[in-house]
Formats: C-alpha cells, sequence, structure tokens
C-alpha cells in the first residue's frame, strides 16, 4: 500500500524560553503509564549516545503498548498478542536546531511493515515556531486475503495517532510550562 498518511502542523504558539524540537527527547515530560497515552504502557531507551564532534545525540527506545487492532482481526492467533513493541530511533541536532524521529513496529515484521517519520524543527518564518512534520506508511504482505483490510485498519489509527499525538504534545506543554504566548 505504501504511504498512508501525512501531517504537517506548525507550533505557531510558543513557550518562553521552550523549543519544541527540544522538549520531545531531551526533557523526561512524561513517564508511562498515563492517561494521556492509555495504550502506551512503557517506555526504555535503550541506547544513546552523543557525538562530539557534530554534537548529535542519538537515542533509541522501545515502547510497550496495548494491541489495539479490533477483534475480528485478533481472529488470527498471530495477530492476538496482548504487548505490542514499537521502536523510535530519534536525532537530535542542537546546531541545526532539528530534530528526526524514526519509529516502526517490532512485533508483527513477518506480516506487516508500519512505519513513522517526523521532524521538528525551528520555522525559518519565525525562530520561536516549530515546524512538525510527520507521515506513515504501511504495507501488509503475510495475511492473504486480509492483507487490505489491516491496511485500511493502520490507515485510519494512523491519521487518527497523528492528531492525538499533536494534542498530548500541546496538553503536555501547557501542564509543564503554563499557557502559551500567541
Amino acid at each position: 500500500m505504501g504511504p498512508c498518511g501525512q501531517i504537517t502542523r506548525y507550533f505557531r504558539r510558543t513557550w518562553p524560553g521552550v523549543l519544541l524540537w527540544q522538549v520531545h527527547v531531551t526533557k523526561p515530560i512524561l513517564s508511562y503509564p498515563t492517561p494521556l497515552e492509555q495504550d502506551v504502557r512503557g517506555i526504555k531507551t535503550v541506547e544513546e549516545k552523543r557525538d562530539h564532534v557534530s554534537g548529535i545525540v542519538y537515542r533509541k527506545r522501545i515502547a510497550v503498548c496495548n494491541n489495539v487492532l479490533p477483534s475480528i482481526l485478533r481472529k488470527l492467533t498471530v495477530m492476538d498478542v496482548d504487548d505490542v513493541f514499537l521502536e523510535e530511533e530519534s536525532w537530535l541536532d542542537l546546531k541545526q536546531k532539528t530534530m528526526n524521529i524514526k519509529s516502526r513496529c517490532l512485533t508483527w515484521t513477518q506480516f506487516a511493515t508500519l512505519q513513522e517519520v517526523s521532524v521538528f524543527k525551528e520555522s525559518p518564518a519565525n525562530p520561536n515556531w516549530t515546524e512538525f512534520f510527520q507521515k506513515g506508511s504501511v504495507t501488509v504482505t503475510g495475511v492473504g486475503r486480509l492483507n487490505r483490510l489491516f491496511e485500511l485498519f493502520a490507515q485510519s489509527f494512523f491519521s487518527k495517532g497523528v492528531q492525538k499525538s499533536v494534542q498530548v504534545m500541546e496538553t503536555i506543554l501547557e501542564q509543564k510550562f503554563g499557557h502559551p504566548c500567541s
């Protein structure tokens, strides 16, 4: 199937002294489990390193999530698992004021490829704004005639998830740093 959605968002509201592209990775702003992300049960950093020449901070994290597949799709025994594992890799470049995130599902790799790419960067229009771009793709190949059904579910889930992640980010920032300046 390929691309299943994308979003470009400009966070034009600012929080004094807070750059959104830094907050996501540099500050532990959320501990799990949390009511804001009910399907994420935990996240563990498994690798972290800094390139002392470029200053880029690399992190690899593994998230344990609830299986959100509808019961009709969980009728396949291999899909009926409680834990879904996601891998997130991030590269924070403090010099360029950007952060790139690549995520993928580790649980069903023999049946599907689910990927998401996010970019946070300082807006060229205003250094107090953060531009946020996210896109995802899914390809299902290992479940026969149900491939298309799984892909449709993934498209819908991604679209809703992108909007929810933006809302969660704004809620966290408001809780942590107060209301933004307009």
